[in-house]
């Protein structure tokens, strides 16, 4: 084994011990954002190609992942969407509709003011290169994911608002 592998043997066999195929495939895959070799994930996940390819198929059908078929080799990525709505489940959960509508009040006075301080209403129309300076630079790129993440956070508690009200379901039953 050479000195610089990033999976020495150890830690791959107390891997191996402890999951199986479909559980390294599924591990792997939640790294996966953007769409990736079905041969490249099997490597990752220390199995066969075909295994993967199997087990990808079959997260792809659960709709835990995208897949990307058109183009030879099949390519695969975690689907967001999903763990967006595994999110707002937890949300829906653990907390009230009065709890849930009282934050998605204070995310959106905070949506507000980054809308005013950069008189734009979509974070991803804003550059955070439009300051001077280092210091300035940095602050407006922390500033800009802050929103992004107040946005997001918004989404997931208007579903899972949605979820709470309809006793577990997106729409009415």
């Amino acid at each position: 084994m050479d000195e610089f592998d990033p999976a020495p043997e150890p830690d791959r066999q107390r891997w191996q011990a402890g999951t199986d195929t479909f559980g390294r495939v599924y591990d792997v895959l939640l790294g996966t954002t953007a769409p990736t070799p079905y041969a490249e994930i099997a490597e990752t996940a220390d199995c066969s190609p075909n295994a993967a390819k199997k087990h990808l198929d079959r997260l792809t059908e659960m709709d835990i992942a995208r897949a990307d078929t058109d183009g030879q080799p099949a390519r695969y990525a975690r689907n967001d969407a999903y763990f967006e709505w595994q999110e707002a489940s937890r949300i829906a959960r653990e907390h009230s509709v009065d709890d849930i509508v009282e934050r998605v009040h204070e995310l959106e006075t905070k949506r507000s003011a980054y809308e005013e301080r950069f008189d734009a209403t979509d974070p991803s129309g804003v550059s955070a290169f439009d300051a001077d300076g280092h210091d300035a630079v940095h602050e407006r790129m922390a500033a800009i994911g802050d929103w992004q993440g107040i946005v997001r956070e918004i989404r997931l508690y208007e579903l899972a608002r949605q979820i709470t009200q309809n006793d577990g379901h997106l729409i009415p039953a």
